[in-house]
């Protein structure tokens, strides 16, 4: 589990049959301290989350399994908006 920032949202026509009706938003992972770390990446939505939020993702097999139904081909999920850290300085 690792902490994001969602930059923005990725229309896309043509979806796998699982992915149909989900929401795949643009995020930017962080670090500890709350700086960006690698690139984008793009998620499937399962928080409702929008534009600036901080949210908790998921990769790989976890990914595949937070969608219903399971085993969609994704490499990162959204499984949560923060509402508050504390110890670190990725505050939302």
């Amino acid at each position: 589990m690792y902490l994001a920032r969602v930059k923005g949202q990725v229309v896309a026509s043509t979806k796998v049959e699982g992915l149909a009706g989900t929401k795949l938003l643009l995020i930017q992972p962080l670090d500890n301290d709350g700086h960006e770390k690698g690139g984008l990446q793009v998620a499937i939505d399962g928080a409702q989350a929008g534009e600036g939020d901080l949210v908790t993702c998921v990769g790989s097999r976890e990914a595949a399994l937070s969608h219903t139904p399971s085993f969609v081909p994704v490499d990162a999920a959204i499984v949560g908006i923060v509402d508050d850290v504390q110890g670190n300085k990725a505050r939302p």
